[in-house]
């Protein structure tokens, strides 16, 4: 046997030829909680790949863990032996880095000079790994960023100029320490900052030109799997004088930003779904007053509140759930076309792809469907509860 609220909720879900507007004023809540949920799902799923793609490429760029000196003792062969003892399932790249001002013709511009095992380096930084390839390097060669080869014109065997921030002695002054070096191959990180700014040559060259010791690095790259649980493990073990950082916390504040940024996208971009809700109510409280004498006729032959109540509220729930699932519906087959096909170019010097980062995360994906079932719960409550508050006896007697 049909229930009392069974029947009434199929009866007011039918189209009233006499009040069309509510039936109007329902379907676009119906179709407002769907764009609203789609649009929503797009973008944290654009906001959530722009993230990834970023954390992607500072990861490697940054590298998962990176150990340098607290003080003015070097780092060690003896520091390298105990870590590789201690963990040997992780890779260790030794390096010695140093500002310097590249220099070719008349152009100058500033930039960062690591000196670093290219054996070693290509088995934690894939990107000077794709840039080097099977290239044989020698001692003095170089390796740079695409814009710097761009900026500078260089060609294979090119020599470019790099001026050090050390002085050597020369007559009754001190002049900047310079050396050529042969371009031999550059990288691509898709990270302009980056590709700007960075460059590789041996480990053996940098340390003869700034008069290391050897054995003697400025600190040690480090590619772990699991970089937040190895980051204590490996610092339990350093000496005091050295000291382990992740890429996550060198980039803190970028990070912090990029959260911020996507919460407030998110807040707003609800308030659409809020919105679409209000024609929720306004449909529901229509077709309360249009319903009035019946439902205080029903009251008064002994229907419960509680069933007045559970009916408008079902109506409410199917014409803001029935919304959710199909922006659901619209929401995954937009992600889908949007990263199957190139529907927008991005410019690739910009964002570093040309394709459009999508990635929808299971936690962004729930927070989404958990604030829109909460708006359209309370969207359909406030009608409901008005339903149950109609006089049977006033409304009968002035209707």
């Amino acid at each position: 046997m049909k229930s009392l609220s069974t029947y009434l909720v199929k009866k007011y879900l039918r189209f009233d030829k006499s009040q069309p507007f509510i039936t109007i004023s329902a379907m676009l809540a119906f179709f407002g909680v769907a764009v609203g949920l789609m649009v929503l799902m797009v973008a944290m799923a654009i906001m959530n790949g722009f993230d990834k793609e970023f954390e992607r490429k500072l990861f490697t760029m940054n590298y998962p863990l990176s150990i340098h000196q607290n003080s003015f003792q070097m780092v060690t062969d003896k520091d390298l032996k105990i870590l590789s003892d201690n963990f040997p399932e992780l890779k260790f790249s030794p390096y010695i880095t140093s500002q310097v001002i590249m220099k070719k013709g008349s152009k100058l511009a500033g930039g960062m000079l690591f000196g670093v095992d290219f054996q070693k380096e290509k088995q934690i930084n894939s990107v000077v790994k794709e840039g080097i390839g099977d290239t044989k390097l020698n001692k003095f060669d170089i390796v740079v960023g695409n814009e710097i080869k761009k900026n500078y014109y260089l060609n294979d065997n090119d020599k470019l100029t790099l001026i050090f921030t050390q002085s050597d002695p020369g007559g009754l002054s001190l002049i900047p320490k310079m050396k050529r070096f042969t371009y031999k191959e550059h990288f691509e990180s898709g990270l302009i900052a980056y590709d700007k700014v960075y460059m590789y040559t041996s480990l053996e060259g940098l340390a003869q030109i700034l008069r290391y010791k050897d054995g003697t690095y400025d600190g040690i790259h480090v590619y772990s799997d699991n970089p937040f649980k190895d980051l204590e493990r490996i610092r339990a073990v350093l000496p005091d004088y050295l000291s382990v950082v992740g890429w996550w916390q060198m980039n803190g504040n970028f990070f912090s930003a990029l959260a911020l940024e996507k919460r407030a996208l998110f807040i707003v971009l609800m308030l659409i779904i809020l919105i679409a809700s209000l024609n929720i109510i306004s449909s529901l409280l229509m077709t309360v007053m249009n319903r009035r004498r019946e439902i205080a006729l029903l009251l008064s032959l002994g229907a419960y509140k509680k069933e007045i109540k559970k009916t408008f509220f079902i109506l409410g729930a199917i014409v803001g759930g029935g919304g959710m699932i199909f922006g659901v519906i619209l929401g995954f087959l937009s992600i889908y076309l949007l990263g199957s096909f190139d529907l927008i170019d991005l410019p690739a010097d910009v964002y570093g792809s040309s394709k459009l980062p999508l990635e929808l995360s299971i936690s962004d994906f729930t927070m989404i469907i958990v604030g829109a079932t909460i708006i359209v719960a309370f969207s359909s409550f406030y009608p409901a509860y008005k339903a149950t508050q109609i006089d049977a006896l006033d409304t009968l007697r002035n209707e």
